[in-house]
């Protein structure tokens, strides 16, 4: 695959992983099937989901260590302001040979491009909030992300590479 077809994957990824309904129930449901898959895995990550600015599920797995939680926060920090996943952002970055302070005078301290974070969309409304996990390779982390979402949504998807 190219990165051209990456980008067309992760688009096709964003506008199906739409949600009809979300609250607080949901986000402990979709917290609790990630960390049933991250378990499954035996990835020590942290999962975080938002709404609306307000964190309404967090855990950090066994063997996760403190920072993991900077990069959660960091990767979440794209998608509020992209409304995109963090992975999507990152690979038009690398398309564009620029970075995220260069592009949009965005610090690395608190805005990280890896693969993780992924926009809660709400249909008829758009971007609501997030859902970000850190502490696997950033590809792995997009993965299990969008396939949890996937599957939690009763939907088949391409996949990145």
């Amino acid at each position: 695959m190219t990165l051209d077809d990456d980008l067309r994957a992760l688009s096709e990824q964003e506008a199906a992983l739409t949600f009809s309904h979300f609250d607080h129930t949901t986000a402990w449901a979709l917290g609790a099937a990630l960390k049933a898959a991250a378990e499954q895995r035996r990835l020590a990550i942290a999962i975080e989901i938002q709404l609306a600015g307000q964190t309404l599920f967090y855990y950090a797995m066994p063997g996760a260590t403190p920072d993991i939680a900077d990069w959660v926060r960091r990767k979440r920090n794209v998608v509020k302001h992209f409304h995109k996943s963090s992975y999507a952002i990152g690979l038009r970055l690398q398309q564009r040979q620029s970075t995220l302070e260069e592009r949009y005078g965005l610090s690395v301290r608190d805005y990280s491009v890896h693969g993780g974070a992924f926009p809660l969309n709400l249909s008829g409304v758009g971007c609501i909030g997030s859902v970000s996990i850190s502490g696997a390779p950033q590809l792995e982390d997009h993965h299990l992300l969008v396939s949890t979402l996937a599957q939690f949504l009763g939907l088949s998807l391409p996949a990145v590479h």
